[in-house]
């Protein structure tokens, strides 16, 4: 069984992974996976990207909305779980090595990320307190 400090290693994996197929970052993290997962194998490696380009496919299909993020769901625990499972297979210094690894391509991803904002428009509102009355807008801003 993994200790609780590898676990995160491999769910951050698992959300890097889904959460990098619709971006920039994707073709680091889709070789690094590969690489990582493949353990030298070249068999191996290939079979991981094609696992990896179905997860894709599977995102581009899901679209937007409750059932995509089903698919997100399922996606994110089922590589986690591989991710788990090799983990589980290593040596204690190979686990270790395996996991900076994987930790530094979740830190890649993260800093390829957009960028998320938030803009509030409070225009004629009056503020009391701590309390905001009258009408206004609030405008939510996602960069994707």
């Amino acid at each position: 069984m993994l200790v609780e400090g590898l676990m995160a290693v491999a769910a951050a994996g698992g959300g890097a992974i889904v959460q990098a197929a619709a971006t920039d970052a994707w073709a680091g993290m889709r070789s690094g996976v590969a690489r990582i997962l493949g353990r030298g194998d070249t068999g191996r490696e290939q079979a991981e990207l094609e696992r990896l380009d179905q997860t894709r496919a599977e995102l581009e299909s899901a679209g937007d909305g409750a059932g995509a993020e089903r698919v997100q769901t399922v996606l994110v625990t089922r590589w986690q779980t591989r991710l788990e499972m090799l983990l589980e297979l290593l040596s204690e210094g190979e686990r270790q090595q395996v996991a900076a690894e994987l930790q530094a391509l979740v830190e890649q991803a993260r800093s390829q990320a957009p960028a998320q904002s938030t803009h509030n428009d409070f225009s004629n509102a009056t503020f009391t307190e701590s309390q905001v009355l009258g009408s206004g807008t609030q405008n939510n801003t996602i960069n994707r």
